[in-house]
């Protein structure tokens, strides 16, 4: 293979805001671990390219995307090629729970 037949896919810078921080330590160890590595696997490349388990929301005031993995839910907006999680909750049902509140979106 030449070098010009290579295709490089940029890696996006990925950051948490403190309250995606403290929502991930409102999850249990093993949770977290699962959480973070999905994050890392599925947003560092392409996160707004929507698939199964990434969609974009409509207008709200947590975020643009979201990122569904098991009954967990990442809340994460992409701004000048850098993605930032925003909220970190769990989905019970038809509602969301985060840091062991209800939340709307």
């Amino acid at each position: 293979m030449r070098y010009n037949d290579l295709t490089f896919r940029a890696m996006n810078r990925i950051e948490f805001t403190k309250d995606a921080i403290e929502d991930l330590r409102f999850l249990k160890k093993l949770e977290q671990r699962l959480v973070v590595d999905a994050i890392e696997r599925q947003l560092s490349v392409s996160p707004e390219v929507e698939t199964r388990n990434r969609k974009p929301l409509r207008p709200n005031e947590v975020s643009m995307w979201e990122l569904r993995v098991n009954a967990f839910r990442v809340f994460y907006d992409i701004e000048d090629g850098v993605v930032r999680i925003k909220a970190v909750g769990r989905k019970e049902h038809n509602r969301l729970v985060i840091r062991g509140k209800e939340f709307l979106l």
